[in-house]
């Protein structure tokens, strides 16, 4: 066998129709020293009048939902099939037990150039070989996959985002899907996918990420059958990095905020949270975006404007936490309530100067806490990254391969590679290259 791309364990011949023999597209004849009595090492000879390929449908191109079943004629054997497309990937296959025959065991990819070389034997042990050039039909479907959030980087609670362009619900392409979507780290950790919808994957370790970590993420989706007639494409890869570990932790009862960068408590800031009917969600939040000017106004989140809760108001060194508009930010208006009473709608206000010093402090992707809050607890997903207030054990049920998931993201030795090439390609320019897009 060339490579172990023909497996020669035997097994029951597939029942094919045969049709007409195909013309050859390309042929490839090889030379060899050849001697006599080692008849295998003469110079081939052309078998392209001694074998059958399957077309099952007629066409000029095959259907790759089908298997590519190749046969010999009269008393001759195959004795070696390699089909590569043009990217240099091998299709699998497997011989029949006599030898006449052999189909292929590994899906075609859509839309692709193969080209077959068959080796075959003559009933006068006399080598022969044939090789073959055909294109596949191009896929009914394709599915995309887009990963988030841009290159650069994050905090240690970034999760991972995978965008499909179509909704994926049966639960075999699910687990296809998510088998085809790779996060390799360095350091590793165990983490795993988690189905958001039908067309959104995250992806978070078992805990925080480390802090100054490389993320490669990558997708084997093209060429793969989905479903049906569905397919994956290509997809870009994408390159992470983590920064420092940056937790913040708000405690509306004791109305004080204790950052902390690596283990280490940096400042602590007196605030208010919400008052009663406006109480701060609880639980653990991930920065979205840093925003130095938003001007807020309660009518965006359902207060009338003759209200006596309604207000308008220029507001600094805002850090977003969920899309629906809560905020930690300045708030001078309040500086007599921060530290002693719960006063804002839902945000958690500080002095100017605090405010400014935690805007210029964090990143996206950095935690944000908020414990002994009244509120409701903080959304899982649709909202921001609540992705951190389930538990491993919760997050784990999320996946479409329940026994395989939890695995670590050490990848194999070629993306390791890829991982150390990147890392080594962004020293040379004064840090990683995910370091070298501004985050702040």
């Amino acid at each position: 066998m060339i490579m172990g791309h023909t497996s020669r364990c035997r097994s029951a011949l597939c029942r094919a129709s045969y049709l007409a023999l195909l013309a050859p597209l390309a042929a490839g004849l090889v030379t060899s020293c050849g001697s006599p009595g080692r008849p295998l090492a003469a110079k081939p000879y052309d078998a392209s009048g001694q074998l059958m390929y399957s077309d099952p449908d007629g066409a000029k191109q095959a259907d790759p939902t089908k298997p590519l079943q190749i046969a010999i004629k009269g008393d001759n054997r195959i004795t070696d099939v390699t089909a590569t497309d043009g990217t240099g990937r091998y299709l699998q296959g497997e011989l029949g037990s006599d030898d006449k025959s052999w189909h292929s065991t590994s899906a075609l990819a859509p839309g692709a150039h193969y080209t077959v070389r068959v080796s075959t034997e003559s009933s006068d042990r006399k080598p022969g070989l044939h090789t073959i050039g055909f294109d596949t039909k191009p896929a009914d479907s394709t599915l995309r996959v887009t990963f988030g959030p841009d290159a650069g980087t994050y905090g240690v609670g970034q999760p991972i985002i995978a965008a499909l362009s179509s909704p994926v619900k049966d639960a075999a392409a699910r687990a296809v899907v998510e088998r085809s979507l790779h996060v390799i780290s360095s350091p590793a950790v165990v983490g795993s996918w988690y189905w958001v919808d039908d067309r959104t994957l995250h992806f978070r370790p078992r805990s925080y990420w480390p802090a100054d970590t490389d993320i490669y993420v990558t997708s084997s989706l093209g060429g793969q059958r989905i479903e049906g007639k569905v397919y994956g494409g290509a997809a870009a890869q994408l390159w992470l990095h983590t920064g420092d570990r940056v937790i913040a932790v708000t405690d509306a009862a004791a109305h004080r905020l204790t950052f902390s960068r690596n283990g280490r408590t940096e400042r602590t800031i007196p605030v208010t949270t919400g008052k009663p009917g406006f109480e701060t969600r609880n639980g653990i939040k991930v920065v979205i975006d840093r925003e130095p000017f938003v001007r807020m106004k309660s009518s965006t989140i359902g207060i009338p404007a003759d209200s006596s809760n309604s207000y308008d108001l220029p507001v600094h060194w805002a850090v977003r936490l969920t899309w629906s508009g809560e905020y930690v930010h300045a708030a001078p208006w309040s500086v007599g309530s921060q530290g002693s009473a719960n006063v804002s709608h839902g945000c958690t206000g500080m002095s100017t100067d605090n405010a400014h010093w935690f805007f210029n402090a964090v990143r996206p992707g950095d935690i944000v806490q908020v414990v002994n809050s009244n509120g409701a607890p903080m959304e899982l997903f649709g909202n921001g990254f609540g992705d951190w207030n389930l538990s491993w054990d919760q997050w784990k049920k999320g996946s479409a391969i329940p026994g395989e998931n939890g695995e670590n993201t050490r990848g194999t030795m070629a993306e390791q590679s890829a991982l150390s090439a990147h890392r080594v390609a962004g020293s040379e320019h004064g840090g990683s290259l995910a370091r070298l897009t501004p985050q702040r």
